[in-house]
């Protein structure tokens, strides 16, 4: 685990510090850059640095229930909830949600442009064959993706569904070099360097909804993590100074975050 926690481990540029906290985070928070504008407001706030490890939603919770880490900022809500439900961590604190999109070629092969949901979409995809490339690695984003098929009642499998076991960046880089259609969060498709020929070819069904929650790991049940330093992230994170930064951040001219703490 120690091998795998240092490949993974991200510390963003921060000051000079006396206290660092771990935190896992999906990889769709990183690709997204929103993690470079928070963080080091947080520390210049605070002083505390904030180590980030970046993996999928499940191996985040995985690490979390191993107490590799003090912190854990996902998004996807059944596992989130047992999570807490099973004594991992103290509470579940939602902070901000974006939304889902399908990217794919702009020459739309599988027409799903005129969907009326993206239940509708996804079967669309699966009725004409178009190559789909799923995340394929128990992340947020592919629970969500594997929620649509259901809904569409598909099972995708054959030689158009290709799961690649990879995060957000490497899936879209996948789709876009095979033309293929892609379920992304917003922010990362936006923040994507390589959009050449696709677009987003379906948006805006609620059930294409994006939060995301900070659930602090159980000290009860990993005496060794740093509690105190994750509280003050979670205060700092449903602030009105976070609220700003949040609803402020652009990509592309584009808001993609949009906070919604409670207190």
């Amino acid at each position: 685990m120690i091998r795998l926690l240092a490949a993974l481990a991200l510390t963003l540029p921060t000051l000079t510090h006396a206290q660092t906290m771990r935190m896992a985070v999906t990889t769709s928070f990183q690709n997204s850059g929103l993690a470079e504008t928070l963080l080091p407001e947080f520390e210049l706030d605070t002083g505390i640095g904030v180590e980030l490890v970046v993996v999928g939603t499940g191996q985040a919770l995985r690490l979390g229930e191993a107490g590799d880490v003090d912190a854990v900022l996902v998004h996807s809500r059944p596992d989130e909830e047992a999570f807490v439900e099973a004594g991992h961590a103290t509470h579940r604190r939602e902070i901000m949600y974006n939304d889902f999109i399908i990217v794919g070629p702009e020459e739309d092969p599988a027409s799903v442009q005129g969907s009326a949901t993206a239940a509708d979409a996804m079967a669309r995809i699966a009725e004409s064959e178009s190559p789909f490339v799923s995340r394929g690695d128990d992340s947020g984003t592919h629970k969500a993706e594997l929620a649509l098929w259901d809904a569409a009642g598909v099972e995708p499998e054959g030689g158009w569904y290709r799961p690649v076991g990879a995060g957000m960046g490497a899936a879209l880089n996948t789709a876009t070099g095979m033309g293929a259609y892609v379920l992304s969060d917003r922010a990362s498709w936006l923040n994507f360097g390589n959009q050449e020929g696709m677009t987003i070819d379906y948006e805006g069904d609620p059930e294409m909804f994006n939060q995301y929650a900070y659930l602090p790991v159980n000290p009860e049940t990993h005496p060794d993590v740093k509690a105190d330093l994750a509280a003050q992230l979670e205060d700092w994170l449903v602030s009105e100074r976070a609220r700003t930064l949040i609803d402020s951040y652009r990509v592309m001219g584009e808001q993609v975050f949009f906070f919604n703490a409670e207190e």
